[in-house]
């Protein structure tokens, strides 16, 4: 069964959410035990940074899996034809 838009935004609003609280969270526990002090604004503003970069990944990837997927069936559409 095929997604709705609604509910594709919806997982991914949710995705980046629970991404950026997993992120935040992590660096607060994880920093300190490399002996990095930050605040907890500049851990907010490096969870920000990370979720774009997060972002920019999944939609590269997401984009080049969808391009990879009509040129398989573009491929198959003329093997069949043929």
């Amino acid at each position: 069964m095929k997604q709705s838009r609604l509910m594709s935004l919806v997982e991914s609003l949710a995705n980046v959410l629970v991404g950026y609280g997993l992120a935040v969270i992590t660096q607060v526990v994880v920093f300190p035990l490399f002996g990095l002090v930050v605040t907890i604004t500049e851990n907010l503003l490096i969870g920000l940074v990370f979720t774009g970069v997060s972002l920019v990944r999944s939609y590269a990837l997401r984009r080049s899996f969808e391009a990879l997927r009509a040129r398989q069936i573009a491929c198959d559409s003329s093997m069949i034809s043929q």
